[in-house]
């Protein structure tokens, strides 16, 4: 069975959700969170949170309810709906796809979340993905070594993402260590 990749916009929707999963919140808190919390990973400005976060209302994953403020106007206090907990819920469990940029974003923030919600999570997110990026390793070096020597610039291509992943393998140790992440037994 083909495993399932979520790699698809790469939008910090989820890290906006992981925030709301832990207790209700207004939109410029979310966003100040966001930016102190994930805040490297996530390069987001004000107006493109409360964009992603009337997004997440029309799918019906967030909830807003009005509070009355005197003398200023009201406020919108956030909630996560069931849906958008299961939903949540769901893409923690998922692997991503071995890219650098679905990993140094996605990955990280699932890392993040798994370790605040689910600390027994992080050693199963953490081999999961870890396998992914050894399978990749080994496709792109089969890759290579199929490849006929003239075809210098697919060679080319082929070894700089071969180097991306080996980089990555190596920064994986570094997280392993880090959060003393141990080996599930399968």
């Amino acid at each position: 069975m083909a495993k399932e990749h979520r790699s698809g916009n790469l939008s910090p929707e989820f890290a906006l959700l992981g925030f709301l999963y832990g207790g209700q919140s207004y939109g410029y808190d979310l966003h100040q969170k966001l930016s102190n919390e994930l805040g490297q990973v996530w390069h987001l400005s004000q107006s493109q949170a409360y964009a992603i976060l009337k997004r997440l209302e029309h799918r019906g994953d967030i909830s807003t309810h009005l509070i009355q403020q005197d003398k200023l106007p009201a406020r919108q206090m956030l909630r996560i709906t069931t849906a958008g907990r299961r939903r949540f819920t769901d893409w923690l469990e998922k692997s991503i796809s071995t890219n650098s940029r679905s990993i140094r974003l996605e990955f990280i923030t699932r890392l993040y979340f798994a370790n605040l919600y689910r600390p027994e999570k992080t050693a199963h997110i953490y081999d999961a993905q870890y396998a992914e990026i050894q399978s990749s390793i080994a496709r792109l070096e089969t890759l290579i070594a199929h490849l006929p020597p003239e075809q210098v610039f697919n060679h080319l291509s082929l070894n700089l993402r071969l180097s991306q992943m080996k980089l990555i393998q190596d920064w994986m140790a570094e997280i392993k260590t880090r959060f003393h992440v141990k080996e599930t037994i399968s």
